[in-house]
């Protein structure tokens, strides 16, 4: 399954390359949701809340009251109140990604209070990656472990995970299915994977593997326009 996303930035829609450079930016966000209604699953991601710049939670409860698709919501989510509120908007599931760490460990504390909360069937953990190792705070900050170190761990309090490939976010380079696929044997839920995915060679590769694929670039710029399985 493909999975398109919506990051947001300063109230704009937009595509960032390896998390810093802007390469695109729309204004009109709702309109994204019409260009999307065909897909079951849609990502929305709060850049300026995940750098603690602000938010776009005007923005993401209005997505998640007019989707017609399941939404899953994403972006400085950092405490049980911001989750039960993102959820209480009509998101699917809440994506958890500097918060399930603290010192560089697994957050336990949080996450069981989260998942005790709103149940883990609502929860999802970000496994994003920059040279293998995980990398939280917008991406700005790498901590010295790796997603399998740490999997085990996680997945009593989530649903399944989203891992971005950060080396090759937003260039459209193509990922690496060889990382994605031994990160799919480490674990047992369901995986999402992400980061410069281009082709659907990819899309099907990933599939064939048992993941789905997150989109962004690549849907916005036409280069995956025709011609793909949604479902």
């Amino acid at each position: 399954m493909i999975i398109p996303c919506i990051d947001l930035q300063g109230g704009k829609a937009v595509q960032l390359v390896r998390g810093r450079r802007r390469a695109l930016a729309m204004d009109d966000v709702l309109g994204l949701l019409d260009r999307f209604r065909d897909y079951p699953v849609l990502h929305v991601i709060d850049l300026d809340a995940a750098m603690r710049r602000g938010n776009n939670a005007r923005w993401i409860k209005r997505i998640c009251r007019r989707a017609k698709m399941k939404v899953r919501v994403g972006g400085g989510i950092r405490t049980v109140a911001r989750a039960t509120r993102i959820l209480a908007w009509g998101a699917e599931k809440v994506i958890i990604g500097s918060a399930a760490f603290r010192e560089g460990e697994v957050n336990r504390a949080f996450l069981a209070k989260l998942a005790e909360r709103v149940g883990p069937n609502h929860v999802i953990i970000a496994l994003d990656t920059d040279r293998g190792q995980i990398v939280v705070r917008g991406w700005r900050e790498r901590l010295a472990i790796r997603p399998s170190d740490v999997i085990p761990e996680l997945e009593p309090f989530c649903s399944g995970f989203l891992s971005t490939f950060v080396d090759n976010e937003g260039t459209m380079k193509g990922t690496d299915l060889a990382w994605f696929r031994a990160l799919r044997r480490a674990a047992s839920l369901p995986l999402t994977a992400a980061g410069g995915i281009g082709s659907m060679r990819e899309v099907r590769a990933l599939e064939k593997a048992g993941m789905d694929a997150a989109v962004g670039m690549a849907i916005y710029t036409g280069k995956l326009r025709t011609g793909f399985r949604r479902h």
